[in-house]
């Protein structure tokens, strides 16, 4: 993916208070911001920021709670998180179900994100300001998630 760094080693994540953790033995496929409703509540911010990797590629160790809740598309989208401290580790998306959306918040190194886009920028609250370089969607793009990570 263009602007990774080697990925030649695996990198690792987990949770606030180390119960959770995370390892990707794959390059990153995308990187995204995402200010809808959900991901605004869930962050606790204005948008989340994701790393989409293969789920071939993804191990969690620990304890790790899920809640699902339907997207705008109506696609079940579970997002994980530790019961213990409430970290928000990643999220699955029955719609697309080779592939995990770690919340880059989560990652032992943050830099690993290098966001490519930013998806509902119609639902970003005026404080949260994102990079304007960025391509930005009103909503999701047209082809749906799939179509944006394919043309990333």
């Amino acid at each position: 993916m263009k602007g990774y760094r080697d990925m030649s080693q695996a990198f690792s994540g987990g949770c606030l208070c180390g119960g959770a953790r995370f390892t990707c033995a794959a390059p990153p496929i995308v990187s995204g911001h995402c200010q809808c409703t959900d991901c605004r509540k869930s962050s606790g911010t204005g948008h989340c920021t994701h790393v989409a990797v293969p789920k071939a590629a993804f191990a969690v160790t620990g304890n790790v709670a899920g809640y699902a809740r339907p997207a705008d598309s109506g696609n079940i989208v579970t997002r994980a998180f530790c019961p213990k401290c409430g970290c928000a580790l990643y999220s699955i998306n029955e719609a697309m179900p080779d592939l995990v959306f770690l919340r880059a918040s989560a990652l032992d190194d943050p830099e690993i994100a290098k966001p490519q886009m930013v998806v509902y920028a119609s639902r970003a609250p005026s404080w949260d300001m994102i990079d304007p370089a960025l391509p930005s969607f009103p909503v999701m793009p047209q082809g749906g998630a799939e179509k944006a990570i394919a043309d990333a």
